[in-house]
Order: structure tokens, then C-alpha cells, then sequence
């Protein structure tokens, strides 16, 4: 029992985390056009995001996977 609430704790404090942040995580990533477009869904606290990226095998032009994490558009709390 004391495991599923320090889980449910930890996930609580994570969630939060990223409401505040403003960051999301990664949950999905797939090629597009022809293999030159990368598309990748992120989780927020407030929903899931779509970004579009260049994709290339070698890195130079473009990203060779998503980021882990990214920052989105709207934050909650920026601070002022």
C-alpha cells in the first residue's frame, strides 16, 4: 500500500512540475513525406502537442530523432 500512494505522490509531483514548466514529454514520434519531415507528440500537463521538425539520417539539415523534452507555447506560471 505504501507503494501505490509514494507512486501516486510521485506522479502528482511530476504532473505539477510540468504545469509550471511549461515543458512536455515525449510519447510518440513518426517520419512523414517521404521520410524528410518528423513529427513528434509531446504530453503536457494540459494536453498533447504535435511539433514538426526536418528529419535526416546524418543530423546535419535536420533532427535525427525528437527531443525528449520540449517547451511549449503556454505556461502556466512565467514568474511576473
Amino acid at each position: 500500500m505504501r507503494k501505490v500512494i509514494r507512486a501516486i505522490i510521485i506522479i502528482a509531483l511530476l504532473w505539477i512540475g510540468l504545469l509550471l514548466s511549461g515543458y512536455g514529454v515525449l510519447i510518440g514520434s513518426q517520419e512523414n513525406v517521404a521520410g524528410l519531415g518528423l513529427q513528434c507528440k509531446y504530453l503536457t500537463a494540459r494536453n498533447i502537442t504535435t511539433a514538426q521538425f526536418i528529419h535526416s539520417n546524418s543530423g546535419i539539415i535536420g533532427l535525427t530523432d525528437c527531443p525528449i523534452l520540449r517547451k511549449s507555447a503556454e505556461v502556466i506560471d512565467n514568474g511576473q
